[in-house]
């Protein structure tokens, strides 16, 4: 991907403080995953566990655990929903998380309770401070 559709992808994303990042999508189903930076942070990330399609998740509830070469992280949602599908591939192919974080990497999907819940979350400016407060 081109940096500049990079880019422009980056700021059609909402992204919580914990490093996950949420797309609406057309149907109005919620994309979730977790963010370049945090996978950069990771390293090579070995294994996900992800929730059960069907489960009802919360804002900034537990989700899954993703397990690097350095750490295990958790997942936590950005907003409340139910899950509609889990990444399967990445049972097998955990590496699409560091390969390609906001397209093969990405985790699961919701259908949200209140999509505007998404307003509440950091859009790519906010997040690039908040990580910038981090160093």
């Amino acid at each position: 991907m081109k940096e500049d559709s990079l880019s422009q992808h980056l700021v059609n994303l909402y992204y919580a403080v914990t490093h996950e990042w949420a797309r609406l999508e057309a149907d109005g189903s919620v994309t979730v995953g977790i963010t370049d930076h945090a996978q950069q942070a990771l390293g090579d990330v070995m294994y996900v566990e992800l929730p059960a399609v069907g489960a009802v998740v919360l804002p900034a509830g537990f989700t899954g655990i993703v397990e690097s070469v350095k750490a295990a992280s958790d997942i936590y949602a950005p907003i409340a929903g139910t899950v509609l599908a889990i990444n399967d591939a990445l049972a097998d192919t955990p590496e699409h998380i560091n390969e390609d974080p906001y397209g093969a990497g990405w985790f699961y999907r919701l259908q949200p309770e209140a999509p505007a819940q998404l307003n509440a979350l950091l859009s790519a400016e906010g997040y690039a401070s908040a990580v910038a407060a981090e160093a």
